[in-house]
């Protein structure tokens, strides 16, 4: 079991996310406001959301490219991906029902279930109130986390091969090393390390 996965440390005492990459996080929500204009407000969503979840004590993760952008990989997004546990969903969805919020869709992971084609394999969702790194306003998972899920989902179905183009580029843009894969559940690593020596490959001008 990885270390940040322990399960005997309480929601309130998990690993904590830096600094650093709680700022990028909310610097990254502002972004898309200003991006996306009036279409939605990505910020009303994400502290109302967070603030809900906090202030209800439901252990969560926020997933998907708002996540990857506190890793330093920064997409524009106008949704918010929310990984729950099964308890954790039920009681999100009964202080907010809507699937939406501020005009921002709302998704919900549920821990246990799989990525990509929905079918068992060895990666799966993990509980975040496990697997989650908290900072002062946000839990994500960390990025070895995200990016394994991204692996096995692109691995388990063609409609999902745009996740493992997203891999590539993360590589690039964040240079991660070839020895990231060791990070990795083994399920995933020898694509991890397909799409390292792919990012190597000089593109053409």
């Amino acid at each position: 079991m990885r270390e940040e996965e322990v399960p005997s440390l309480s929601w309130e005492n998990r690993p904590r996310l830096s600094r650093e990459h709680e700022a990028r996080f909310f610097a990254s929500v502002e972004k898309a406001d200003r991006f996306f204009g009036d279409e939605a407000s990505m910020r009303g969503a994400t502290e109302q959301i967070l603030r809900l979840l906090e202030e209800n004590g439901i252990p969560y993760a926020i997933l998907g490219t708002t996540a990857l952008n506190a890793y330093g990989y920064a997409p524009m997004t106008i949704d918010l991906d929310l990984l729950l546990n099964a308890e954790g969903s039920e009681a999100f969805k009964a202080i907010h029902p809507e699937p939406t919020d501020h005009g921002v869709p709302i998704h919900i992971r549920l821990a246990g279930k799989y990525p990509g084609d929905g079918r068992p394999k060895p990666v799966a969702y993990p509980d975040p109130a496990s697997g989650a790194v908290r900072g002062e306003k946000v839990a994500l998972l960390p990025l070895p986390r995200l990016i394994e899920l991204m692996l096995a989902s692109g691995m388990s179905s063609p409609g999902w091969l745009k996740d493992l183009a997203d891999v590539l580029e993360i590589i690039r843009t964040l240079k991660l090393p070839s020895g990231f894969a060791d990070e990795l559940d083994p399920y995933v690593r020898e694509k991890y390390r397909e799409l390292w020596q792919a990012a190597q490959i000089q593109r053409p001008e």
